[in-house]
């Protein structure tokens, strides 16, 4: 672990002459001002590139991509609320921030440890199909499977109403509340209501993130034109807001008054849910009253495997997480016989063979998931022996050493916009919280009177016939919403999510190999340089560094590489759990710098 970590300590250092060039011309374009020629100071200790320190507390901890929802949730802690209280009111600050990510009209998914039961507990609050969502009303409207697009998403329409599931994430906060929690939504969600009417301070990733809307509509041969309510809802005057400038959306502010007097059900049943009603109505949507209404997500139970000595827990379908065991799976059981007398920490980060193995162990645990994963109350998914060893060792003669696998050709990669945030308590609960719009700004429709964007995640059905994502009312899509969780001889470990669409899993296999392999803390184990491959296109993206250090090497064997960069990489939240000496937990956690995000603790 020593030599692996010496191999870390000498990336800068290893692939700053190769990048130095390409490095300036691309630091011109971003950064013009004259500051931006400096170099980088060091740190006094640890690992010189990274970002900033692991925040250490014993009485809380609250991580997320967003320094004003994580003082949200750090002051329901100060407060006297609990890990879920916090969670919640961090969660819906992040609806009001970063609008293009999440919000209340969404999908959710959360990990509870529960230090009175000694329990994990795993919640999908996904969003489900309306009624009149079936394939031939699709094929009505001009839409059936593409052949070129053997993935999730053929033949759907990329925004717009058919894209708009019933959102479950104000069910979940409600259901999670009232199960772990010990305030209820007039609490937890007044900062969220003063941000939407006094309005915030728009932050430099936000800041970026929020141009380029989609184009919703028409219903039939979408997408060509933008929703006008959109335009009028995300926009001061017609732009987008500039770094520093305030941004206001008293609908929203509206929606968050509702939901603290009536709770969940002026979303299902009230005010709220006969808003996004009209919305789907008047754009020929299927969604109905009693969609609305009927809605309820599933306490499920998590997938497992060991890993390192410790035990790896990741979501159920239809969350693509579960692919993340799989991929730890077989670099456990296949690297030695790939390299035989080597492991991941002896070949360590600097060593192209290394990172070979991990993208091509992605390869194989994605091609599963693209054969099964879907709502197993409608088709079944074998994801317990998918998870096993014992497959996994029956996948390692697919990998060549020396030379990369193709995937099946098809088109390009979708992306998608998430937010994720994890919290703990002085009593040892801890929630790994992940919720999201599906893709950047959803579907492009905004439910005007309440300022809410509706989410896309439909878009992840498909039309074709064989595939396990067929549309059908009530299903749940697949899902790329991840969380894990990881346990240390029957005690609370790690809690672990990564934003960023099919990035999460992949991302969650390699941060965990940075920890547990490398030896890495927790802010450490996200500094350092990500890979993220297209399972569709089959492209390999590096971060700068990472791809002057290993880049031609892995074209050589074949891998296909794409523009290197950082943007694609996700968001990664993590919080740390040891026991100190007196029995009362201490907490290590890490936010990712490629947000604006934050940890923080008390």
């Amino acid at each position: 672990m020593l030599l692996s970590l010496l191999a870390v300590l000498g990336w800068q250092a290893a692939a700053q002459e190769a990048a130095a060039q390409e490095a300036a011309a691309q630091e011109a374009v971003r950064c013009p001002q004259p500051a931006c020629a400096a170099v980088a100071g060091g740190r006094t200790q640890g690992w010189a590139p990274q970002s900033r320190a692991e925040v250490v507390a014993r009485r809380g901890m609250v991580t997320s991509s967003q320094p004003l929802a994580t003082q949200a949730g750090l002051a329901i802690l100060r407060r006297g609320g609990n890990a879920m209280d916090a969670a919640v009111a961090a969660a819906a600050v992040l609806a009001v921030v970063e609008p293009m990510s999440t919000g209340v009209a969404t999908d959710l998914f959360m990990i509870v440890w529960s230090a009175k039961e000694k329990k994990l507990h795993a919640l999908n609050a996904s969003g489900t199909a309306p009624s009149g969502a079936t394939p031939a009303h699709y094929a009505s409207l001009g839409y059936t499977k593409d052949p070129a697009n053997w993935g999730q998403g053929s033949g759907m329409p990329r925004f717009g109403i058919l894209t708009v599931t019933v959102p479950g994430t104000v069910w979940g906060w409600d259901a999670a509340l009232t199960r772990f929690g010990t305030l209820g939504f007039a609490d937890v969600l007044a900062d969220a209501e003063y941000y939407a009417n006094e309005g915030f301070p728009v932050s430099p990733r936000i800041a970026a993130d929020w141009p380029d809307f989609p184009r919703a509509l028409p219903l039939a041969a979408c997408c060509t034109v933008h929703d006008p309510d959109t335009l009028a809802t995300w926009t001061n005057d017609g732009q987008a807001p500039r770094v520093g400038e305030m941004f206001r959306n008293p609908g929203l502010g509206r929606a968050f008054s509702l939901l603290r007097r009536e709770g969940a059900d002026a979303f299902y049943k009230g005010d709220i849910a006969r808003a996004i009603l009209a919305k789907s109505t008047a754009l020929g949507g299927s969604m109905t009253a009693a969609d609305m209404a009927g809605y309820r997500g599933q306490w499920v139970e998590l997938l497992h495997t060991r890993y390192r000595d410790h035990d790896i827990y990741q979501l159920p379908p239809p969350s693509q997480s579960w692919a993340a065991l799989e991929m730890l799976n077989i670099l456990e059981v296949c690297v030695p016989l790939w390299s035989p007398g080597q492991s991941l920490a002896s070949l360590g980060p600097a060593n192209p063979r290394y990172w070979h193995y991990l993208v091509e162990a992605k390869k194989l645990a994605y091609a599963d998931l693209s054969a099964w994963n879907g709502d197993p109350r409608f088709s079944a998914v074998p994801a317990a022996r998918l998870t096993s060893k014992a497959y996994a060792a029956s996948l390692c003669s697919r990998v060549d050493p020396a030379r990369a696998a193709t995937t099946r050709p098809g088109p390009a990669d979708r992306s998608g916009d998430t937010v994720a945030l994890s919290t703990a308590d002085a009593q040892g609960n801890v929630v790994a919280m992940i919720t999201s719009v599906a893709s950047g700004w959803g579907s492009g429709l905004t439910v005007k009177e309440y300022g809410l964007l509706l989410h896309n995640r439909g878009v992840q059905f498909s039309l074709d016939q064989a595939s396990p994502n067929i549309i059908a009312p009530g299903k749940q899509p697949y899902n790329t919403l991840a969380a894990g969780f990881v346990m240390k001889d029957g005690a609370p470990a790690l809690s672990l999510l990564l934003m960023g669409g099919d990035m999460q899993a992949q991302g969650h296999g390699q941060v965990l190999v940075n920890m547990l392999d490398l030896g890495a803390n927790v802010q450490m184990a996200t500094d350092m340089a990500r890979f993220r491959h297209g399972q569709v296109s089959d492209v390999l993206i590096l971060e700068p560094q990472l791809d002057a250090l290993v880049g031609a090497e892995l074209k050589a064997m074949g891998h296909r590489l794409g523009q290197p960069g950082s943007g694609v990489m996700g968001g990664y939240q993590a919080i740390r759990i040891e026991q100190g000496k007196d029995g009362k937990p201490l907490y290590r956690a890490g936010s990712d710098h490629r947000k604006d995000g934050q940890a923080a603790g008390w």
